[in-house]
């Protein structure tokens, strides 16, 4: 069966591909560990044993949440409601202001948005489709005056174009012109623009010299690390294998210590094409890469999503079957310097990233966490060589160059076990099929398949926190889980890291590495939630008992550490909003003390969207949200609306704009408290 075939978007169907696995080595999945760890009873009962940072590390190491003192929430601000609209809520006393919208000139000389009129010229000069990962520059120290970068990270066809009449899976593209095409990539990749703020309210200043959009039409990338000129990144186009033009399905991201965007490429898969069909008529999706089989296999190619490579060969696998090698990487950008060329940084390994978070290790190495966002894949970790130099942007901006990429093993001990992915060492050998360590990166999945790496329940965000130096590791669920596997499907088997059988809600892991040290090789591990409804007892979540009705809530997906230490959690629960009947929305999260496990609502998308990018300035007096493909996922499910899917011509929302003439817009936002001051302080 497609992937696509139960679902009425191409939102929806992206979601699918990321809840279908494609590892075939899943015996010992993060179900199975936490499943072994806790032990039956207390994984259906909600609690969890005490965790083995006691044994490893002492007790003293220990963050107590089961502290007695009476201590008050750190997120200061009163709740808004859950629940599911047209438009989108955020807790009272604050504004939240549409900053940027899709197809928003960014230049002077910017076309005016006409979304009955697009074309390629025109998507390059305005603001992209689908707005995911959002950060923050500030220029020259200023508190008023920064640079934000935004990724693009798909289209939906059927919300962009007038006149789609057919289901995108079921739609063979005849709809889809070379035209249209070119809008669709063109609205895709990265926006850097400088903002300003004025009265209280930010806008973009369109006549800025760095304003800038990255995008796979016509962006030229360069290439380095392992896999830079090795044959198997070699195309007619570049026969050096180190240029490559542009970046797909930008997610999440990164910023990094000095001061660049780092982007992360996730379902680069869904972008290559073939021309071959099979007996029904559909294109096929197996059997296609010759020598790379297994690798195309591994990674879902081609997934036939857009037809760009009737267009342009790069994207037609027959045509150039080394090309999907060259996406799937984390990539660089300096966004104070608009004529720089962004590096595709092969050392941190080819995978469906969703992040790219950093964080200075104690011994002044670079440290940067990935997940690799499907169903039962896995946790990495790249450790840099050199060390960070604050004097020194251009050496730092080498720092990703060189190192090492490791993948995680959680045990039933409650410890983690960084595996490091190195040609020669283990079975990473030719008697494997790795005869570099350009193989290595380019096939990082079959790697850590061959290390015993811990299936994981789709990770996400994994967020560093400087303040307390522990890791929050989102993962978002798997539908999949039973609690003992079968001699045809042993990969889905719960196990110590993802205890729930048909986890639909997903959980978030707290990794604690030794004396803060993030290049250890072994950390421990604990669940601080468990996401779902708290009443519901055969859902078996676990939070503190002081979260709310409203605070509750599944699918953790993005996050964001404040300046003051304080994590929040965006949601994506795709079509499935319907098992809990709140939309997608972003949370404050009590990580430390008596309220550890507690949860309070922020701020909620409207119907169909996701929420994305959640950013904080410094002085953490704005919060930028970024609100993804409003009228898309499980509309039907929507009672007002009901029907199979949103058009352009008939959308469940037309948020933000509420125009007739206005297709519903995926929009950046700033939250700014009224009369001043720190969000939620």
């Amino acid at each position: 069966m497609r992937i696509e075939d139960d679902f009425a978007t191409k939102a929806e169907a992206a979601e699918a591909a990321e809840d279908i696995p494609s590892n075939p080595h899943l015996e010992n999945s993060i179900g199975d560990v936490i499943y072994r760890r806790y032990g039956r009873r207390d994984v259906l009962k909600g609690t969890l044993a005490v965790t083995a940072s006691t044994a490893l590390f002492g007790r003293q190491a220990l963050t107590s949440a089961r502290a007695q003192d009476a201590a008050a929430s750190s997120f200061n601000f009163t709740e808004t409601q859950a629940g599911v609209d047209e438009t989108h809520h955020v807790a009272s006393g604050y504004d939240a202001d549409i900053l940027l919208r899709w197809g928003d000139p960014l230049f002077e000389d910017s076309p005016k948005f006409d979304p009955a009129s697009l074309t390629a010229e025109a998507q390059l000069r305005q603001f992209g489709y689908n707005n995911d990962y959002v950060g923050f520059f500030p220029i020259d120290g200023a508190s008023d005056r920064a640079l934000l970068c935004v990724n693009h990270e798909y289209t939906n066809t059927e919300l962009m174009f007038p006149g789609i009449t057919a289901r995108p899976d079921k739609n063979d593209f005849e709809e889809i012109t070379r035209d249209r095409a070119e809008v669709e990539m063109a609205a895709h990749g990265i926006t850097v623009v400088e903002i300003i703020l004025k009265d209280g309210r930010w806008v973009p200043n369109r006549s800025s010299r760095y304003n800038r959009r990255i995008t796979p039409l016509n962006t030229e990338m360069s290439v380095d690390g392992p896999a830079a000129g090795h044959r198997r990144m070699v195309t007619r186009a570049d026969p050096s294998g180190r240029r490559i033009t542009g970046t797909i399905n930008n997610c999440a991201g990164g910023i990094t210590p000095w001061g660049t965007y780092l982007t992360a490429e996730e379902n680069f898969h869904g972008y290559f094409w073939t021309d071959k069909k099979d007996e029904d008529g559909k294109r096929l999706r197996k059997g296609l890469g010759g020598d790379q089989n297994a690798s195309y296999e591994r990674y879902g190619i081609p997934a036939n999503w857009y037809n760009w490579g009737t267009y342009h060969d790069r994207f037609n696998v027959e045509k150039e079957p080394n090309e999907p090698n060259r996406f799937g990487w984390i990539v660089e950008i300096d966004p104070f310097d608009p004529a720089s060329t962004p590096v595709k940084h092969t050392a941190l390994g080819r995978f469906k990233h969703e992040g790219a978070e950093c964080i200075v290790n104690s011994d002044g190495r670079v440290v940067v966490y990935c997940g690799d966002d499907q169903r039962s894949d896995y946790l990495y970790r790249y450790v840099s060589s050199g060390k960070v130099d604050p004097d020194d942007k251009a050496a730092n901006m080498r720092l990703l160059s060189e190192g090492t990429l490791f993948v995680a093993r959680f045990n039933v001990d409650g410890s983690v076990d960084w595996l490091p992915l190195l040609f020669g060492v283990g079975p990473l050998t030719p008697d494997n099929g790795f005869e570099s360590q350009a193989d290595v990166v380019i096939d990082a999945r079959l790697a850590a398949d061959l290390l015993g790496a811990t299936p994981m329940d789709r990770p996400e965000d994994v967020q560093p926190n400087e303040k307390t130096g522990k890791v929050y590791v989102m993962l978002t669920n798997n539908k999949k889980r039973q609690l003992t596997g079968s001699a045809k499907e042993p990969r889905h088997r719960v196990n110590v890291a993802n205890p729930r059988a048909v986890n639909l809600f997903g959980h978030i892991i707290e990794l604690t590495p030794p004396n803060g040290d993030h290049g250890a090789d072994k950390m421990v591990w604990e669940i601080m939630i468990r996401c779902g409804d708290p009443a519901v007892e055969a859902v078996g979540a676990l939070w503190n008992e002081k979260t709310s009705a409203d605070g509750w809530f599944a699918a953790p997906d993005n996050c964001a550490i404040d300046a003051d230490g304080r994590l929040w959690v965006a949601t994506d629960q795709g079509k499935g909003w319907k098992h809990t009947g709140k939309a997608d929305g972003l949370y404050g999260v009590e990580t430390e003390g008596a309220l550890r496990a507690t949860s309070k609502l922020f701020f909620r998308v409207p119907v169909g969207a996701e929420m994305c990018g959640p950013c904080f300035t410094p002085d953490a007096e704005t919060l930028f949200l970024a609100v993804q493909h409003p009228a898309s996922d499980g509309v039907k499910d929507y009672e007002p609306f009901g029907k199979e899917r949103s058009t352009f011509e008939d959308p469940a929302t037309r948020w933000p704009d509420f125009k007739d003439n206005m297709p519903p817009r995926p929009s950046v936002i700033a939250i700014r408290k009224q009369g001043g001051g720190k969000i939620a302080g």
